[in-house]
């Protein structure tokens, strides 16, 4: 879609649009701060109000805005050298992503990313069910297991690669924290910093393919009101999330994510 088209897209959204895009991006702001994954949900809405090209570059800046108040939140918290660990190969992601978008239509954006999303949760779950040994005391302990220092370059590009596509990085970092044995805190303060970094990171190439511009950003200084609200229903209902429930749902949103974009 080329950006005229985009552009009259985005000028004619109706009222009940506006509403599921605005409920969307208060999906966004729980997700930063509780169930890191659910905004799956939202790459889902804004894909299907939204074509999906456009989509993507009206999402970002909504994320980051929750990327933002995650940080803020749970900045104590992040594990580092899994950052330092993960970024090289997300670089790698992003600029394969970036070439993806070159050449795919929307079709096969949303196959490819449904796909990847499933295959990363069922990894995950035959993982944790096959795993010998109980998960660790902290995420820092977890994070220097031998498997996750592995599975770090294979999860990076991934993860670079289907952030960049279609937003849809956060799924693929949940499977790598949950796999690594990451408690919640560890779990939303690691993640916080890396959306933050990468999402920040992807603006250039968004606004070089032109998925970025002057109306996108003007419906996104209208929904990121809404990404504040969430955010702060998140941050006061994570601590009243068990562990076991707290992984359930992150694996159900990416799930529930994957089968979306498979099936619209």
């Amino acid at each position: 879609m080329d950006a005229s088209a985009a552009t009259s897209a985005l000028s004619a959204l109706t009222v009940w649009e506006f509403g599921a895009l605005a409920l969307a991006a208060g999906v966004v702001g729980f997700s930063k701060t509780a169930v890191s994954g659910a905004n799956t949900i939202s790459l889902a809405v804004f894909a299907a109000v939204l074509p999906a090209r456009a989509s993507t570059g009206v999402l970002l800046p909504i994320l980051i805005a929750g990327d933002v108040l995650a940080v803020l939140t749970y900045r104590r918290h992040a594990h580092w050298p899994t950052l330092w660990r993960l970024f090289p190969a997300v670089a790698a992601g992003v600029v394969l992503g970036t070439v993806f978008l070159m050449f795919a239509d929307d079709a096969m954006m949303r196959t490819s990313i449904g796909a990847i999303l499933l295959l990363m949760a069922a990894v995950t779950m035959w993982r944790r069910r096959s795993a010998t040994a109980g998960p660790p005391a902290d995420g820092e302990g977890a994070a220097a297991r031998a498997p996750a220092r592995v599975a770090a370059p294979s999860y990076g590009v991934l993860g670079g690669f289907t952030t960049m596509v279609a937003n849809a990085g956060g799924p693929v970092m949940s499977m790598y924290l949950l796999s690594a044995g990451f408690k919640k805190l560890s779990f939303l303060g690691t993640s916080a910093w890396f959306f933050l970094i990468v999402n920040t990171s992807k603006v250039p190439f968004s606004v070089g393919l032109g998925l970025i511009d002057g109306p996108s950003l003007l419906l996104d200084a209208t929904l990121v009101l809404f990404v504040i609200p969430g955010a702060l229903i998140g941050k006061a209902c994570v601590n009243r999330v068990n562990q076991r429930l707290f992984e359930q749902l992150v694996i159900g949103a990416t799930v529930l994510g994957g089968l979306q974009l498979l099936l619209r």
